[in-house]
């Protein structure tokens, strides 16, 4: 299962880091690219059948579409803040600038409904602690349930302190159900480094009988796991490195709604949570002074 794990560096052309495609992942919605501006560079991009989000991971940029200029004020990285962001739709072209240099997630959704563009300020993003104790983790809502509005994207950040374990207890979302839609999923992740060098985490996923798939994987910065299918979790970030991953989630359903099932060999653990406290090293990241159109 090696092809659903894709470091660092792996599908790169030019001013990507990243460049994931549906036809790339071997699936029908989900996509992300991850673009490197160097100081003063500029790059634009046409959406073509996808819709997209702008989202700095470092630095700060502007983008130019529909004739407004939107400054995204960014962030130092994912450890420090959450960011501003930009929705685009279908069939837009834009440019981006960066006069300091950033680094840009760009998640991305084959959708069907053309949305308007829209600009959402750091202070917008809706944070949320997850469970307690050694599986306490924060999420950072950009388009899940609130957020911004999209067709088919959803997209959220996940930051787990050193020692903890997320996306946990394992979840499946592939099917569609009263319980249950059908979601392809990318995992985008970053460690923060450690005194003597770069971080290292661990992530897992495993099918059913049915549709059998098992991966167990050594992630680090810049590292992809995509998800077509099964159980995912837990997302482990060893002692001393917190983990940072990015959730690009689309499928087929237009209701646009996350609704995942346990596993349940292991949904027990979330009554465990009432007697246990969230990590108090938890919030990681808090808005900073936001950009917006000009």
């Amino acid at each position: 299962m090696s092809g659903l794990v894709l470091r660092a560096g792996d599908t790169a052309g030019g001013a990507y880091a990243l460049d994931v495609t549906p036809e790339r992942a071997g699936w029908r919605f989900s996509g992300l690219k991850v673009l490197r501006l160097e100081p003063g560079g500029s790059e634009t991009l046409r959406t073509g059948p996808d819709e997209m989000v702008l989202l700095p991971l470092s630095g700060s940029c502007a983008v130019e579409v529909e004739d407004i200029t939107y400054e995204l004020a960014g962030r130092p990285d994912v450890f420090t803040a959450v960011t501003d962001s930009l929705y685009v739709p279908t069939g837009t072209t834009l440019t981006v600038t960066s006069a300091g240099g950033a680094t840009l997630a760009l998640p991305t959704a084959r959708a069907t409904r053309r949305r308007p563009v829209a600009y959402q300020g750091a202070d917008g993003v809706r944070t949320e602690l997850r469970g307690a104790g050694q599986a306490s983790r924060q999420v950072n809502d950009y388009a899940m349930a609130g957020g911004l509005g999209t067709d088919r994207l959803l997209v959220c950040e996940v930051l787990t302190p050193g020692g903890n374990w997320s996306s946990y207890p394992p979840h499946k979302h592939d099917e569609h159900s009263e319980v249950e839609r059908e979601l392809e999923e990318i995992y985008y992740f970053a460690v923060r480094p450690g005194p003597s060098g770069p971080g290292v985490a661990y992530h897992r996923t495993y099918g059913t009988a049915g549709r059998p798939l098992d991966l167990l994987a050594e992630v680090r910065t810049g590292d992809v796991v995509l998800v077509p299918h099964g159980y995912h979790g837990p997302s482990m970030a060893a002692p001393g490195y917190d983990l940072y991953y990015l959730n690009v989630m689309a499928g087929p359903a237009e209701d646009r709604t996350w609704l995942m099932t346990d596993d349940p060999a292991h949904t027990w653990v979330r009554g465990t949570w009432e007697s246990q406290d969230v990590d108090p090293r938890l919030p990681m990241t808090r808005p900073v002074e936001q950009g917006g159109p000009t």
